[in-house]
């Protein structure tokens, strides 16, 4: 594949506009960044004062954003022939990619040396690890490197939780661990169910993705098996202090939901998925979409049931730590 990082690079912005800067930083990913990094910072033990959580938010939030523009800056030139990144700012010819680089690395910047003094110093490191880890060992090197880029990649998408717990209670506990897990062994069976139904779009880019490099039926068998992997850690952070039956409950019916999914995604051949333009695929990775948004914020709800304290003599039932 031929490499047009220096067309990029030589062209001009056209007409380039306020949303067009704002696409760099991936606003739907950031959604997600966002919404676990609060739901780490609501459930960790202590609070913080609401001015200093929504400025911790904040700064996490641009540490996601600027790690969106350093990833489009770098995988310019195979956005550009992936049909759902053609028209992203950079190959679309709306920002170039050294203006996306200097966002990318000024925001990188602004946001680790703002959550350090707005919360602490681990936080800080937490979230400058973060953004070297998405820019540097994902983008750079094993997207193009291996077909376990998603794998090992996916822990940058996974921090954001212990950030927000480290930024209230300036360390990491077995809690935000779990919340980091939760996310790392979610991410493969999300993307490569997407895999499935993109793999033309992953072949052109030559990204050696699983679905590339070893086929869809081992794709479809990786699957099931991280969905497996998944449910343990599911049900593991819900007997832990941040945990409760109202988590236990949507856990245990949204990852039984996941991993039937992800069955009838393995029982599936190649002319089946084709004869239906890849629904069960489709409604798979639409499923996992809404999988972390419907737990984590069972987390939060939890934190707010505790405020009950009938609530939280019935919920500290489920805390397998205070048992021994």
């Amino acid at each position: 594949m031929t490499d047009i990082r220096a067309d990029f690079t030589q062209a001009g912005p056209a007409d380039a506009e306020f949303g067009d800067y704002v696409a760099l930083l991936k606003p739907r990913v950031m959604t997600l960044v966002v919404f676990t990094a609060l739901s780490g910072l609501l459930v960790a033990p202590g609070g913080l004062h609401p001015v200093e959580g929504l400025a911790a938010i904040i700064f996490i939030a641009l540490g996601g954003g600027a790690s969106g523009a350093l990833n489009m800056w770098w995988d310019a030139d195979i956005d550009a022939v992936m049909k759902r990144t053609a028209k992203r700012p950079i190959p679309a010819g709306k920002v170039t990619q050294g203006e996306a680089l200097a966002i990318g690395v000024t925001l990188s910047a602004i946001s680790v040396i703002m959550l350090w003094l707005a919360t602490n110093a681990l936080a800080g490191a937490l979230l400058a690890f973060t953004i070297f880890f998405y820019v540097v060992i994902y983008s750079m090197w094993l997207k193009r490197a291996t077909p376990q880029n998603i794998v090992i990649g996916g822990a940058a998408g996974a921090f954001p939780p212990m950030i927000g717990w480290a930024a209230v209670t300036g360390s990491i506990s077995i809690e935000a661990c779990l919340m980091f897990l939760l996310v790392f062994m979610w991410t493969p069976p999300h993307f490569w169910a997407l895999a499935l139904f993109m793999k033309s779009d992953y072949h052109e880019a030559k990204v050696p993705m699983l679905t590339v490099t070893h086929g869809r039926r081992a794709t479809r068998t990786h699957i099931l098996l991280y969905t497996i992997a998944l449910l343990p850690v599911a049900l593991a952070t819900g007997l832990t202090s941040i945990g409760g039956p109202v988590y236990m409950a949507a856990a245990l019916w949204f990852s039984l939901g996941f991993l039937h999914g992800a069955w009838a995604i393995w029982r599936r051949d190649e002319v089946q998925a084709e004869a239906d333009s890849y629904a069960t695929e489709k409604r798979v990775f639409r499923f996992s979409l809404s999988y972390l948004f419907v737990l984590f914020g069972a987390l939060i709800a939890e934190a707010a049931l505790r405020n009950l304290p009938a609530y939280a003599d019935f919920a500290a039932r489920f805390n397998l730590m205070e048992m021994f």
